[in-house]
């Protein structure tokens, strides 16, 4: 099931590169659009972590109280997961902010 996952995220990451390669050699409009798709994509992604870390913190405290179903192999790979999203998540966010500051930092 982790494995599914995070061939998901590797699938998206690709089709990001490709439409970020595309749409910067479409011009203005191209890049226009492109912002919006990318700007929805992104919220989708923050909402998958959110989620991810909402349902490992629920199987965490169902496990704690002992709730039955609940098995401790399921909780631990929900939790790496979580993780994973997050770390993931802070990676873009550093790509992000580094790519403003080198645009900031052009000279004009």
């Amino acid at each position: 099931m982790s494995q599914v996952a995070i061939n998901q995220v590797l699938s998206q990451m690709r089709v990001l590169e490709a439409a970020a390669k595309s749409g910067g050699e479409a011009g203005i409009d191209g890049v226009t659009g492109g912002g919006s798709e990318f700007g929805k994509m992104l919220t989708a992604s923050i909402d998958k972590a959110n989620e991810s870390q909402n349902l490992a913190g629920d199987l965490k405290e169902a496990f704690t109280r002992g709730d039955e179903g609940v098995e401790l192999p399921q909780v631990m790979v929900a939790l790496q997961e979580a993780s994973i999203s997050f770390q993931a998540m802070t990676q873009v966010r550093n790509k992000l902010l580094s790519a403003y500051q080198d645009i900031m930092n052009m000279p004009v």
